[in-house]
């Protein structure tokens, strides 16, 4: 399992936005600047992944996890803990995540009268928790490299080598499942973070040009849950673990409804039928059917518990899912 990092970056909300995003140099936030702010939200998603390291040890010792029936080899938990520690920055990258998504979305649709938070400060919590998805899911990169060098045994530079093109190429992993999660992984990885960063150089590029390819973050979002779904093998069968994860998406999909229905920006409301251009009343039109699509497959999925995976673990499952 190997979720990335969603949209680091906020989406100015109207025109007349802040200071920040006006182009006032002495105001306008820097990475430096952000990167000092997300040191405690920083400190808060280390002890997350300290907690969710534990349970999964726990889980594994006791041989409840379906991680176990996936690889019956890592029941050995002392043996493969920084596997595990892999898979646990790898969900706290993913909650990460979906907190950053949340707050994207929040700031550019219609925000609820009252916030524990003003504007300004929503905007940079949204930026330094993308900041420190970035960092959680590096975390979880290395780590998961780290292991793979860690059990070969050749000799270091060709296991480094080795371990490289699996956990960092697009194809280099061709064992089991890993063939199609882990490229969907990577996409999402390499997609996120310059996406993310020309948050920072945005007013080089124009902010127009940074709003057209900041939308396109939503992609990586959705690559992290499915790349997720694929090779965690937390949440490999059917389950509570699994469904909590469908379940966490109807947020998401409905604030993105509720974004495109009433977005902030007056110039990216639907207009009524019959003005302005034909094609892109459909384009926006046929957008907003698809996403509350997407709500109700989503919403079917929670109330069935089942998504077409897998729903029983056959008797012998040492042979379904092979991380080596």
């Amino acid at each position: 399992m190997k979720p990335s990092p969603a949209p680091p970056a906020p989406e100015p909300v109207e025109a007349d936005a802040p200071a920040a995003d006006t182009g006032d140099r002495q105001t306008r936030p820097t990475l430096r600047s952000d990167l000092r702010a997300s040191l405690p939200d920083g400190l808060v998603a280390l002890a997350v992944t300290g907690a969710v390291f534990a349970l999964l040890y726990v889980r594994i010792k006791a041989k409840t996890s379906s991680t176990v029936s996936v690889m019956p080899f890592m029941a050995d938990a002392g043996g493969f803990w920084m596997y595990f520690l892999s898979q646990a920055f790898g969900w706290s990258a993913l909650l990460w995540a979906w907190g950053t998504v949340v707050l994207g979305l929040m700031l550019s649709g219609p925000r609820p009268r009252r916030l524990p938070l003003s504007g300004p400060r929503l905007e940079r919590l949204h930026r330094t928790t993308s900041l420190n998805t970035m960092a959680l899911i590096a975390a979880h990169a290395l780590l998961f490299a780290a292991e793979l060098v860690r059990h070969d045994t050749a000799r270091w530079h060709s296991a480094v080598a080795t371990a490289f093109v699996e956990a960092f190429v697009p194809g280099g992993y061709d064992s089991g499942t890993g063939r199609i999660a882990i490229p969907v992984g990577q996409a999402a990885l390499y997609l996120a973070v310059p996406l993310g960063l020309l948050f920072y150089v945005r007013h080089r590029i124009g902010p127009k040009t940074w709003r057209i390819l900041h939308r396109c973050v939503i992609v990586v979002y959705v690559l992290s849950v499915w790349h997720t779904l694929l090779y965690g093998t937390n949440v490999w069968y059917d389950g509570w673990f699994r469904n909590t994860v469908w379940l966490l998406q109807l947020p998401i999909a409905a604030l993105l409804l509720l974004r495109l229905l009433k977005p902030a920006r007056r110039s990216e409301r639907l207009p009524r039928p019959g003005t302005g251009s034909a094609a892109g009343w459909t384009l926006r039109l046929t957008g907003r059917l698809a996403v509350a699509g997407v709500v109700v497959a989503v919403l079917a999925v929670v109330l069935s518990g089942h998504d077409g995976g897998r729903a029983v673990p056959p008797e012998n499952t040492s042979s379904t899912h092979n991380h080596d």
